[in-house]
């Protein structure tokens, strides 16, 4: 960096003579761009994830809202396949980035006229944005780790978990932000209106794991509110993503990635889309985790499009959405610090159970329970379970994929978001046709198939270590 000198480590040599390890920054300067990369994201999902917690209920017309999130993530699932790493040895970490963040805006001002013939292109934007943008993250912040690691002489697993438990507290305090800024515009209501509905026993059967979406009297509960509070929490949320885009470009430094073979990502070509599913194929651990991965996107849809609408918005109101989302954005990000630190006294095994419990025993007790607006606190104690579940899911997996594809992230990383995406098209691609019960059967299922299948990607990292450890003895014996 111009100004600064390079950070340095000493080890020895193969003669024994110590050897001076350059880095291109100091500590403190990878700290500061953790800082500003979980500041930016902090502001451009403000915006992005309550408005998405809003589409099923506030573009519920001809199924717009949902319906332009699957393409979103249909498109995305295209673009991890070829734009990533191309975009990434063109331009760079930061400006694959800050570019992407611009997919954003795109999509939140398209939000202000929320029909098919806007809504449909500004999601294919975006879709093809959040594919680079979160592979050029989970790169910059993975490259950071490791000079970190290497600086300090800590593990680079410990390291990698620590920034990106660091990364996602800040990220999921976007809920609350958001959903703050939603809740508040949107429950400005007269007097003498209640702040919930008053719903008829037969009502409210027809809400949680029994609502219908394809039934039109389920949908009287989710009245729109006045296109004045729309715009004002569109134009919101479009400045909030405009910032992000400005704090990137102005606070993060470029970084310059450690592969010798970087240059071969440089082509748009079938050679990226290869390169992508080479790496699932010939990775055993890829595969394993395929499943687990496609859960991360299964469970946020339901808990963004799903539990937003059948029980929530159903029940007490669309109003109502954004306090008990902040409920859950609180939860996830003070989890995902706190475990983002503790991972390294107990490994990921402890966490992986508590959130096989946590989401397992949540969605069980939802296909059970019928809504009661008198017992509000239990709307907010499932979506915290929930956020609880859900911080383990995030840091740990995209802390896990760091920490076993270090030499690949690049390929690892697009296939994260692959299988994520994936699981994102099925929830929000069949929001509008199935009704809830169906969706909780299937989530609880995807749930343990991916557990379990996790479970086989630790033994067999853990044999495998073993075995190179016991390698490594003989040799030297």
């Amino acid at each position: 960096m111009a100004g600064t000198s390079d950070a340095m480590e000493m080890k020895q040599n193969g003669h024994g003579s110590p050897e001076i390890e350059t880095f291109p920054m100091t500590k403190f300067q990878m700290l500061k761009n953790l800082l500003v990369i979980s500041f930016a994201f902090c502001f451009l999902f403000t915006a992005f994830q309550s408005l998405s917690n809003l589409q099923s209920t506030l573009n519920k017309e001809e199924g717009v809202g949902t319906g332009g999130l699957a393409i979103l993530y249909a498109s995305l699932v295209v673009s991890c396949m070829f734009t990533p790493s191309v975009a990434i040895a063109k331009l760079g970490c930061k400006w694959t980035i800050a570019l992407s963040m611009c997919c954003y805006v795109v999509y939140m001002a398209a939000n202000f006229y929320a029909v098919w013939a806007l809504m449909v292109p500004a999601s294919i934007i975006i879709g093809f944005g959040a594919a680079t943008l979160w592979s050029a993250k989970c790169t910059y912040l993975t490259q950071m780790a490791v000079w970190y690691s290497k600086l300090t002489g800590a593990t680079q697993d410990d390291i990698v978990n620590r920034f990106f438990g660091f990364f996602f507290m800040f990220f999921q305090t976007s809920q609350i932000w958001g959903n703050l800024i939603s809740s508040e515009i949107f429950s400005q209501r007269p007097e003498n209106e209640s702040l919930y509905l008053d719903l008829s026993e037969s009502e409210l059967k027809s809400c949680g794991a029994n609502f219908d979406p394809t039934i039109e009297e389920n949908k009287t509960t989710l009245k729109k509110p006045e296109l004045e509070k729309v715009y004002t929490v569109c134009g919101i949320y479009t400045g909030c993503a405009v910032v992000a885009v400005i704090i990137i470009v102005v606070l993060l430094d470029k970084i310059k990635l450690d592969k010798d073979n970087h240059d071969q990502y440089g082509k748009f070509s079938f050679d990226t889309l290869i390169a992508t599913f080479s790496h699932w194929w010939r990775s055993p651990y890829q595969k394993l985790l395929m499943v687990l991965t496609f859960y991360s996107g299964v469970e946020q849809g339901f808990v963004g499009g799903d539990y937003t609408k059948s029980y929530i918005g159903c029940a007490l109101g669309i109003w109502n959405i954004g306090y008990i989302m902040i409920c859950y954005g609180v939860v996830d990000a003070a989890c995902s610090f706190l475990f983002g630190r503790l991972v390294q006294f107990v490994g990921h095994i402890p966490f992986f159970i508590l959130a096989f419990l946590l989401h397992g025993g949540v969605q069980i007790t939802l296909m059970l329970w019928v809504p009661d607006p008198d017992r509000v606190y239990l709307f907010y104690i499932f979506a915290a379970l929930w956020g609880m579940g859900d911080a383990v899911i995030q840091t740990q997996i995209n802390a896990y994929y760091g920490y076993l594809f270090t030499d690949h992230s690049e390929a690892a990383f697009s296939n994260y978001r692959l299988w994520e995406s994936l699981g994102f098209i099925l929830a929000f691609g069949y929001g509008n046709f199935v009704r809830t019960d169906i969706k909780l059967y299937l989530t609880f299922t995807v749930l343990v198939v991916g557990m379990y299948l996790y479970g086989v990607t630790e033994y067999l990292e853990r044999r495998a270590r073993k075995s190179a450890a016991n390698i490594s003895e003989k040799t030297k014996l």
